[in-house]
């Protein structure tokens, strides 16, 4: 065998996960061609292979060096001019059956180790079936596919983690382009809040903020208590004690039971708490705390003013947020005079929800189309069509019109909604277990922040994270800086789809989290190409470095061509900047 052109050299020094390799000085070259293909010795990352009897051990070159690394550097008994790997063990391949993790049998002091060819590649990779997809071609290997588990991949959740400009986008589109193509039954939702995917995905259902073809609603009432509470009037759980914070759940919670007839059936009124998700007008709440604000009755006594002993003059129009009118207790006699409201408390939170009503960046939300609930317009059941029901497989929510205030609480929302289809229809033969869908989230970073105590996002998510999988919802995140994700998110990943990362603290949560222990592969992060990933996880085989292929059409998260650009002329104009400073008023392209 030491004559073989695939010889490499012998094993010196075995460790637990670690041999160490010295390479013979006889091997002609540092760069030998077999079958017609050149193979470069000591490249870390490329594998080799150990033969013990009929077992085929195969590992991955870690470091390479000109010493053993358990080499006495007070004692030096070794040729200067010979070259040593350290290898770290992966798998077996037991005569023919097919490759798997782990080894069983170790080798041993001066067992032979050989250059892994493309044969033994296609080996260790195995065939691809149905329940696989081809992410792209090995990096030591422009003919070998790398195919991953498709199963493992969305419902054991997965990340694509990388540097700007080291091929996120072009990846996460290829992914989902695989899957797409491939699966005719596949369904995904991808939150896209810069607005970069829809020009890749020129078939996909895309909704965005004011579009005139698909708008995007997601009517303010799907909101629980809490989330209403801190979105409306800036209120959180903490508040429970206060006196306005109890009376705005009550008011919510009559609102609610008012509209309990709805086009997706009728509810009982008496399962519908302020959490449900039934429609209610925002305009007639803060009517309503502006009509215990201002009004006027003809008793002292808190407990005895209510409607019927107040001193209304008009209703107003809530419709056009003119509140009631009262008579005031100036323009009477003292001694007949009416007395002015006990109820001050809803003076802060009446003001801040008006603010909110007037602002016309969350029309979104007040004002969610035909989605209303009621006989002759649209309920949730038409949204979930539209988003997860169509034909169209893949859905683009385009949140690049969201006030960035509410991106935290307009994403939760979304995530949450998805959720609650996909439990309560979890039996059903067209969603949950029987039809999985894969969840995406695009610059997770900025909304699943592990330092934010109140995300709303961040909750929803770690959920889906943590339980999705039960009822057929997977979850991928993409994103650029790891470190600032939440643990429990990054806990969950079972795939992480790693490009080049050049930060530090990025690496060390790719390198702590990633489920396979092969740091040393991990290490090549910083020296990626662009569109070449390390991938490690439950969805392939074994850890491996890839090459993503280049997609046409592409998002629009490109560099712009900053040369071409300053290589030309452009004239002043007076003019200028006046759509721009439009746009910024408006909060609208």
């Amino acid at each position: 065998m030491t004559t073989d052109i695939t010889y490499l050299g012998k094993i010196i020094h075995v460790d637990s996960g670690i041999v160490e390799v010295e390479v013979s000085d006889e091997i002609p070259s540092a760069a030998p061609i077999i079958n017609g293909r050149l193979y470069k010795i000591g490249q870390i990352g490329t594998f080799v292979k150990m033969l013990i009897g009929n077992i085929t051990i195969y590992g991955i070159v870690s470091a390479v060096s000109n010493a053993p690394s358990n080499s006495d550097e007070t004692n030096l008994k070794f040729n200067f001019g010979s070259r040593f790997l350290s290898v770290q063990l992966i798998g077996e391949k037991i005569g023919e059956d097919d490759f798997e993790k782990g080894v069983g049998t170790y080798p041993t002091i001066n067992d032979e180790v050989h250059l892994v060819v493309e044969k033994d590649l296609f080996d260790i990779y195995g065939k691809h079936d149905e329940g696989s997809i081809e992410i792209g071609k090995h990096s030591s290997s422009e003919n070998l596919s790398v195919y991953i588990d498709i199963h493992k991949l969305i419902l054991r959740h997965c990340a694509i983690l990388g540097s700007t400009g080291s091929g996120k986008s072009n990846t996460t589109v290829s992914i989902l382009k695989a899957i797409l193509n491939h699966y005719i039954g596949s369904r995904v939702v991808l939150v896209d809040p810069h607005g970069e995917y829809a020009s890749a995905f020129p078939e996909a259902k895309v909704f965005k903020i004011n579009d005139s073809t698909n708008p995007l609603f997601i009517p303010f009432w799907l909101m629980n208590f809490d989330e209403l509470a801190y979105f409306l009037v800036g209120a959180k759980p903490a508040d429970d004690q206060k006196v306005e914070y109890r009376k705005f759940r009550e008011l919510i919670t009559e609102l609610k039971k008012e509209n309990n007839i709805l086009v997706s059936g009728t509810v009982d009124k008496n399962y519908i708490t302020a959490d449900s998700p039934i429609p209610f007008s925002a305009r007639k709440l803060w009517w309503k705390m502006n009509w215990w604000l201002n009004a006027s009755f003809t008793t002292t006594k808190k407990d005895e003013q209510t409607e019927e002993t107040a001193v209304l003059e008009n209703n107003g129009d809530y419709e056009n947020l003119i509140g009631a009118k009262f008579t005031s207790h100036l323009s009477t006699p003292f001694a007949n005079s009416p007395h002015v409201s006990q109820h001050k408390e809803f003076y802060s939170y009446e003001k801040k929800m008006l603010s909110r009503l007037k602002d016309s960046r969350f029309d979104f939300l007040f004002n969610p189309g035909d989605f209303k609930g009621i006989p002759g317009t649209k309920d949730l059941h038409n949204l979930l069509n539209e988003w997860i029901g169509s034909t169209q497989k893949l859905t683009i929510l385009d949140l690049s019109g969201v006030p960035f205030e509410v991106l935290d609480i307009t994403v939760g929302l979304i995530t949450r909604f998805i959720y609650d289809s996909m439990f309560w229809g979890r039996n059903e033969a067209y969603t949950g277990k029987n039809r999985p869908l894969l969840l995406a989230y695009e610059e997770a970073h900025t909304y699943l922040n592990k330092n934010d105590d109140n995300s709303y996002s961040r909750q929803a998510v770690e959920q889906v994270f943590k339980e999705g999988r039960k009822f057929g919802l997977g979850a991928l995140v993409i994103s650029q800086r790891p470190s600032e994700i939440s643990e429990t998110i990054l806990a969950q990943v079972g795939t992480y789809i790693a490009l080049r990362l050049t930060n530090s603290g990025d690496q060390s949560i790719v390198k702590s989290s990633a489920p396979d222990n092969l740091n040393n592969l991990i290490d090549l992060l910083p020296t990626l190409r662009t569109g070449e990933a390390i991938i490690v996880g439950e969805a392939i085989k074994i850890p491996s470095r890839v090459r993503i292929k280049l997609n046409n059409p592409r998002p629009t998260s490109d560099d712009p061509k900053l040369v071409e650009a300053w290589s030309k002329a452009h004239p002043e104009n007076p003019d200028n900047y006046k759509s721009v400073v439009t746009s910024i008023r408006q909060q609208k392209l």
